[in-house]
């Protein structure tokens, strides 16, 4: 074992114990948005075939089948631990009042940066309406703790980590879908994945005039590999022009990020990398500490003031 890998474990178990012994957690308040990486039960009520709340779902949860799409945790869930919360982050579909404070998770199986996106799989709470629902939060947040001032509540959201993990649906069940819908036919890989990081990058500055500075994002993953699209490609390797489109996506996304955060004043992007082991035709298995570096560097995301 190198020595990166080892002082890497090191940093994992010695930051994870440091926050479980801490009273309070690191920050005030986590917010979640996103897709089935992250739903924690916001698809529970919907009509759609994008739910989880049944087994084998949950199997290795406390809680049984809650409307994560895992087995047990799903991310949001670890960062909340790492972070220091006592419990997870309740989704906004259940969340009561007294929880918001901490935080909510918006997130929604299917959703994507675009409206239309999954919209043959039925309801999903896309970005924009995620937006929505946070807009709600941050009223019931003036009522709960900001006696009737938005601009207490928006100093108590600068505070916060925010998660958003969006782009991969808009992929695999809108651009490479042509069955349902036309985004193929009409743009090239790249123009796509202009159109998207344009419209994202709204979606993350609105997010900031709500009051969000601290924003962990995740790229989309090699959605190439997963068995979906396999099959929809008829082959048992590895989608080379799906991964190929994702790159693109993503490289385009670290640079909006990066003029994002040179415009809009106290913010902090921190992109986290998908794993970096895609080859031609696979992905290989031993390779995800890049993204792992770049996730506890977003976990421990707080600047000294």
């Amino acid at each position: 074992m190198s020595s990166f890998v080892q002082a890497l474990i090191s940093m994992v178990l010695s930051t994870t114990l440091l926050c479980f012994v801490r009273s309070a957690p690191q920050v005030p308040c986590y917010f979640i948005f996103g897709d089935s990486s992250m739903d924690n039960g916001n698809n529970n009520h919907l009509v759609t075939t994008a739910k989880a709340n049944y087994p084998p779902y949950g199997i290795d949860f406390p809680n049984g089948s809650t409307g994560r799409f895992s087995n047990g945790r799903n991310t949001a869930d670890v960062v909340a631990q790492l972070l220091g919360f006592e419990n997870f982050i309740p989704p906004f579909a259940t969340a009561r009042r007294e929880e918001i404070v901490r935080g909510v998770n918006y997130a929604s199986g299917a959703a994507g940066i675009r409206d239309e996106t999954a919209e043959h799989m039925g309801g999903r709470i896309c970005m924009n309406r995620q937006l929505t629902n946070h807009a709600i939060t941050i009223l019931r947040l003036v009522n709960l703790i900001g006696n009737g001032s938005l601009a207490k509540v928006q100093q108590h959201l600068n505070k916060c980590i925010y998660t958003v993990a969006m782009g991969n649906n808009d992929y695999i069940n809108n651009y490479f879908y042509p069955k349902y819908y036309q985004t193929s036919i009409l743009y090239t890989p790249e123009q796509y994945a202009k159109i998207l990081i344009k419209q994202y990058s709204k979606q993350l500055s609105k997010l900031y005039k709500y009051g969000a500075r601290k924003f962990g994002i995740p790229g989309a993953g090699y959605i190439g590999c997963t068995p979906a699209m396999m099959k929809r490609f008829k082959t048992n390797t590895c989608v080379d022009a799906v991964n190929g489109a994702i790159i693109q996506f993503n490289a385009k996304l670290v640079t909006a990020l990066g003029e994002l955060e040179s415009k809009l004043s106290g913010s902090k992007f921190i992109f986290i990398d998908p794993p970096q082991g895609y080859s031609s035709g696979k992905l290989l298995a031993n390779s995800f500490f890049s993204s792992t570096t770049n996730f506890i560097y977003f976990v421990f995301l707080k600047e000294k003031t």
